[in-house]
């Protein structure tokens, strides 16, 4: 069953079920989803992941906008909403999980130094993408390149 099919499905249990917030959430993945589908690229399981990815930033952003405005209501919103879109998501790596895969990266692309951080992260985005966030993984690279 593909990413499309689970939120159709997930709609409707959340429909029957009036819940509102859920809902809410869903239709925004199923919206991304048509979006993804009509575009030039067309609609991949890793297009998906990194919509999602996306999404899931945008709203852990907007919550911290909202606490630090002091508007917790809109935060623990826009946070549930996160929580819902992160389901859908594959499981993301552990700290120990990135740094075996970016050692193996950086073995492959012979880096050696911050020079190389370019390099390294070209290929970890790549191979990395959906499993760990960006800026994790940014983090990840600087930390091994830099010897600590």
């Amino acid at each position: 069953m593909n990413l499309e099919e689970k939120i159709n499905g997930e709609i409707k249990t959340a429909m029957l079920a009036k819940d509102s917030k859920r809902l809410e959430a869903l239709r925004a993945i199923k919206a991304e989803i048509l979006l993804l589908k009509s575009s030039e690229k067309g609609s991949s399981e890793e297009a998906e992941n990194k919509a999602m990815l996306k999404m899931v930033k945008q709203r852990k952003e907007t919550a911290e906008i909202y606490t630090s405005q002091n508007r917790p209501e809109l935060a623990e919103a826009e946070l549930f909403q996160a929580g819902v879109i992160e389901s859908f998501l594959p499981k993301q790596m552990s700290p120990e999980e990135l740094q075996a895969a970016v050692k193996e990266i950086m073995t492959t692309v012979g880096a050696s130094s911050m020079a190389d951080m370019g390099k390294v992260m070209g290929v970890a985005t790549k191979q990395l993408a959906g499993k760990a966030e960006g800026k994790a993984i940014s983090e990840m690279v600087k930390k091994m390149l830099s010897g600590n």
